[in-house]
């Protein structure tokens, strides 16, 4: 018993400052559906954005990316009709985050997605990523609000 106290005591004491349990600490996909098309989700989505006083940075468009390397991977498989994301930050927000913790930085800039899944052509899907428990909770309101905004669920 004694043993396996001083292993545990040998593990807490070599784990980093800070450091996270990175399993228990996965992301969650918040998502919602629309029978809107590609093409309009995306446009409430850069209104949405724009909306906030915000600034859409990059635009990622996986669907394509995916699509152009298929066959260099070996694979058959389409999975969107349509897939991208969008990256974009506010700066107010992101200061008051990494002023609270200055390793928020890892979750800056933010992204939002919007996709159509091959297996699914009649519904877009917009989403973001959770973020956790604390002040990145004030980020992902926002990317609620934006991604509601844009399918006109707000």
């Amino acid at each position: 018993m004694t043993r396996i106290l001083a292993l545990v005591a040998v593990t807490l004491l070599a784990a980093p400052a800070g450091a996270t349990d990175t399993a228990s600490a996965a992301p969650v996909i918040v998502s919602y559906d629309s029978s809107q098309s590609f093409d309009d989700v995306i446009f409430g989505l850069e209104n949405a954005i724009l909306g906030q006083g915000l600034v859409v940075d990059t635009i990622h468009h996986v669907g394509e990316m995916l699509d152009r390397t298929r066959e260099d991977v070996g694979s058959t498989v389409v999975i969107f009709d349509h897939a991208e994301v969008y990256s974009f930050c506010s700066a107010a927000l992101s200061r008051k985050v990494m002023e609270a913790d200055p390793m928020n930085v890892a979750f800056c800039p933010y992204n939002i997605f919007v996709s159509v899944r091959a297996d699914a052509p009649g519904v877009t899907t917009i989403g973001y990523r959770s973020f956790p428990e604390g002040q990145m909770k004030e980020v992902e309101a926002l990317l609620d609000t934006i991604v509601r905004n844009a399918i006109g669920k707000e």
